[in-house]
């Protein structure tokens, strides 16, 4: 009955009655939909993989089971497709697992790369703002996206040289790479070994520089400073990583960033969202209280608040199926990190014998890297050519890679700054920047990986040597 004491009227009587009906035929047809999917899923994914050689080995790949499912037809059901509850639930948990206050969902690696550099060109940072022209420490040995940011804003990328056997920056090069326009240093952890964060942490705090870690490649991988054991990505003042197939924990496409600071977050949130001003979240109004009340810029005053711009911004927001996915997937995290340190073990022990022509990946001291790949260097001194050795182990089924663009400044997409000299700065040489372009590549240590195909892999690595 109403609070009034009245009864209702039969039509409303009716019409909740309905409405109890429908909600409860919903829930029935909602669990018919999932039960089928699981069908589907045990029917199409859930058989057993059994290996046998001459089945394609690759370097990674997605692994999931009947939970992703569900949870992608949950949200497909509810049809709210743009960032909603499984949005706000991964960011809370994600969060949660690195230790850090705040995560911004986003749709890609590359874009979290993206909103992690545009946060630090806000006019809100004052003198601290990277500003076009000025300098940005980085390497060349590395995915294009980590330097794409710098040179599209339109400051300069400075290159430094890396070092084997760990494939991260050489840290006794930094005092060399810096002037008086330097701003940040924007770095990844290589294949999941972290670069060494002592010594690029107190070089940024000396020069007062932003550090954002690229942490696309090193999901799980922890770093001890201070004494203290914390996961790569929330040592610096903003963190990214990648959910795409082969990463650590995948969304199909994905990605986040990640910080300690209140400041950044908002930035990178107005940049991920069309540059707004406003901070309420999708489909709420008004948190501010005072909606209709702001002077900004040179608006009217009381001009709607969700209508006002401060940065020149993307829209980058993950959807709550990729989200849903997510939420799954990182449950099963710890124990994906797990797997690929065993097999990346189970290669460095089975390839021990070949260090006399193979270069072999070492982890950075005080690291425990949860590795994305295995590097594999060809000696000069050997004889062997790193291109008949891929072209071996390809032949026989087994995915391999490159270290991404090996030296990013060889490219077309710098075609027109080589002939100028002009757009970036390279500090001393890349030596080895171009030897690991040379005479590297790696094969995967993905969880899906069973040990017969490790084995397979440890097998054909040495036929191609010998």
């Amino acid at each position: 009955m109403p609070e009034d004491g009245r009864p209702l009227a039969k039509k409303e009587k009716e019409k909740l009655t309905e409405m109890k009906e429908n909600t409860k035929l919903e829930k029935k047809l909602r669990a018919e939909v999932v039960s089928a999917a699981l069908k589907h899923y045990a029917v199409k994914h859930g058989q057993k993989k059994v290996f046998s050689p001459g089945n394609k080995i690759p370097y990674g790949g997605r692994v999931f089971d009947g939970k992703e499912i569900e949870n992608l037809i949950d949200a497909s059901l509810d049809f709210w497709l743009t960032t909603g509850k499984y949005s706000d639930k991964f960011e809370k948990d994600f969060s949660k697992f690195l230790g850090v206050k705040y995560c911004s969902l986003v749709n890609s690696g590359s874009s979290a790369n993206l909103l992690a550099f545009m946060a630090l060109t806000s006019p809100k940072l004052g003198e601290k703002r990277i500003k076009k022209e000025d300098e940005v420490i980085t390497v060349a040995a590395g995915f294009p996206t980590t330097v794409t940011p710098i040179i599209q804003f339109g400051a300069v990328p400075v290159f430094i040289d890396i070092k084997l056997p760990t494939y991260d920056i050489d840290c006794s090069l930094l005092d060399r790479a810096i002037s008086v326009r330097t701003k940040a240093v924007m770095l990844a952890h290589t294949l999941g070994n972290p670069f060494d964060l002592e010594k690029v942490k107190n070089f940024c705090a000396k020069n007062r520089l932003w550090l954002i870690e690229d942490n696309c490649d090193a999901l799980g991988t922890k770093y001890q400073h201070a004494g203290k054991w914390k996961y790569t990505g929330t040592f610096g003042d903003i963190g990214t990583s990648s959910f795409y197939p082969p990463h650590h924990m995948t969304m199909g496409e994905g990605g986040a960033v990640y910080t300690n600071d209140p400041l950044l977050k908002q930035l990178v949130d107005s940049f991920r969202d069309w540059g707004k001003d406003c901070w309420c979240p999708s489909g709420k109004d008004n948190i501010c209280k005072n909606r209709f009340n702001w002077k900004l810029g040179d608006l009217p005053h009381g001009y709607d608040h969700k209508y006002i711009y401060s940065h020149f911004g993307y829209n980058l927001k993950a959807t709550d199926l990729q989200a849903a996915i997510g939420c799954a997937q990182l449950k099963k995290l710890p124990g994906f990190i797990v797997a690929r340190k065993r097999n990346w073990l189970l290669l460095r022990e089975g390839l021990d014998g070949l260090t006399q022509k193979l270069i072999l990946p070492e982890a950075t001291a005080k690291s425990d890297p949860s590795w994305f790949g295995f590097l594999i260097t060809v000696k000069e001194s050997s004889g062997l050519s790193r291109d008949a050795i891929v072209r071996h182990l390809e032949k026989n089924g087994i995915q391999t890679r490159m270290l991404f663009a090996g030296n990013l400044l060889k490219h077309p997409c710098f075609d027109d700054m080589r002939k100028t000299g002009k757009g970036y700065r390279v500090a001393g040489h890349l030596k080895v920047t171009d030897e690991v372009m040379n005479r590297t590549f790696w094969v995967g240590v993905y969880p899906g990986l069973s040990i017969a195909e490790i084995k397979f892999m440890i097998a054909k690595i040495k036929e191609a040597v010998a």
